[in-house]
């Protein structure tokens, strides 16, 4: 079922509910005073009959049913018996001869309450004592409210007619009403119907009004911007690792074709597959980074994170760094006391992920400073542990320093010496799963300073 249909039959039945609430109070209020207001006037017929016939020794019981026959204000279908203390009747009228007192035993609830009200089919009874003279009557009244029960059905009728009149207004003034306040929705679905992959940079419009719907196209939006930035990224990354791809392959084959022209010496082969060989590590290199910056853009859940002392990836960093180029070298130091600060180097990390952080970015300090020197400092402070590199290399300008988180990314000063743009993103991504921070700084030709701080592990 659709919102609309949802909205308006919603509205509808709560609409109904009320109604019918509403006249039900109205009916049986009505029902209510109408009995009320018949009570008391039967009362005060058989009041009025019996103290004409108790009191006045003039008026016997024949002449009483005379004035009663002739009587215009009787009530319809009246009937009117009076007993004496022996239950004898004293008084009976002559229009309707039965016997509701002996059927519903009135004369012993009479005597009990002193007075009764009692509706039998359509009839209404009244029961009363009445004394007189020391001595007391019981006198038992009926009659048929023919007007104020026509005048009930009447209210049933205009109730009735009224409930369904009411709802069927009701829900057509709630169909349109639902489908009017949904016609933005319907909008924003239209609008959002239209958009493709081709097509990120519309975005939706909900008119000015500052309501609920307008708030969904804007969150709308502003998810469609993170999406088109992804896909920017994506874009830009697809191309860029095209590129940086199909640039070892063609010397690759570049070189194999340029061996198979003509016989070689051994020499010669020797050395064009030296040639092959460093253009192939190149490309295992790159594919292994490419490879990590997929995997720590991927569901966090699947890493896995202990304890983890700093000092001690750092070293196993360095290892493999020396291990791949001899001439890099690092200058470690601790600020404050060793001892005290040693505990402190605890966090909580993934010894994978961090040794390949601190690879990248001691092996950028190494590669691009003419010394070939980082020096690494292990620090401690209120929030937790830091570790800065610090390098005497060619620097990042102001304007580039907003792009090296992006993949890919090469400064113009460093363009000639070989590398990928992948490092720097990759380190970052990696102190964001750390909750951790990167913080860099460089001025150029001067050097580089990269802080990263992480929180302590207690």
């Amino acid at each position: 079922m659709k919102i609309r249909s949802k909205l308006s039959l919603t509205f509808l039945l709560i609409v109904a509910a009320n109604l019918i609430l509403f006249s039900s109070v109205v009916y049986f209020t009505s029902e209510y005073f109408r009995q009320k207001d018949f009570y008391l006037r039967l009362s005060d017929k058989a009041k009025t009959t019996a103290r004409l016939l108790i009191e006045e020794e003039k008026i016997d019981a024949q002449l009483l049913k005379l004035f009663e026959r002739n009587n215009l204000t009787s009530l319809p279908e009246e009937q009117i018996i009076v007993y004496n203390s022996k239950n004898q009747i004293v008084y009976e009228s002559d229009n309707r001869p039965d016997r509701l007192a002996d059927q519903l035993h009135l004369l012993e609830r009479v005597r009990q309450k002193g007075e009764v009200f009692v509706r039998y089919g359509q009839r209404e009874i009244v029961g009363l004592t009445y004394r007189y003279d020391s001595k007391e009557f019981i006198i038992i009244a009926s009659a048929y409210d023919e007007y104020g029960l026509t005048e009930m059905r009447h209210l049933r009728t205009i109730l009735g007619f009224g409930l369904v009149f009411g709802l069927t207004l009701v829900g057509i003034s709630g169909w349109f009403f639902a489908g009017r306040t949904l016609q933005p929705i319907s909008e924003v679905v239209r609008q959002v119907e239209q958009i493709t992959a081709f097509n990120l940079n519309q975005r939706l419009v909900a008119g000015k009004e500052e309501d609920e719907i307008a708030q969904l196209a804007q969150t709308f939006n502003s998810m469609l911007d993170r999406v088109q930035k992804a896909f920017e990224v994506q874009r830009d990354f697809v191309a860029n690792a095209s590129h940086e791809l199909r640039t070892p392959l063609t010397i690759i084959t570049g070189q194999i074709e340029v061996t198979l022209i003509k016989p070689r010496t051994p020499e010669e082969h020797e050395a064009k597959w030296k040639t092959v060989l460093e253009s192939i590590r190149r490309l295992n290199n790159l594919a292994n980074n490419l490879l990590e910056l997929a995997q720590v853009n991927q569901d966090v859940s699947t890493i896995t994170f202990q304890e983890v002392a700093l000092d001690e990836v750092i070293y196993d960093a360095a290892k493999l760094l020396t291990t791949k180029h001899p001439s890099y070298q690092m200058i470690f130091s601790f600020e404050g006391d060793t001892a005290t600060s040693q505990p402190s180097l605890l966090v909580k990390g993934n010894k994978s992920l961090l040794t390949t952080a601190f690879l990248n970015l001691m092996e950028n300090a190494c590669k691009f400073s003419q010394n070939k020197q980082v020096e690494v400092t292990l620090g401690v402070n209120t929030e937790g542990a830091t570790v800065t590199f610090t390098d005497q290399g060619v620097g990042i300008s102001a304007e580039d320093l907003k792009h090296i988180y992006e993949p890919f990314f090469r400064a113009e000063n460093v363009k000639k010496i070989h590398g990928y743009g992948i490092g720097l993103p990759l380190t970052h991504r990696i102190m964001e799963l750390h909750h951790g921070r990167i913080l860099v700084s460089s001025e150029l030709n001067r050097g580089t300073s990269v802080v990263l701080q992480l929180p302590k592990l207690f």
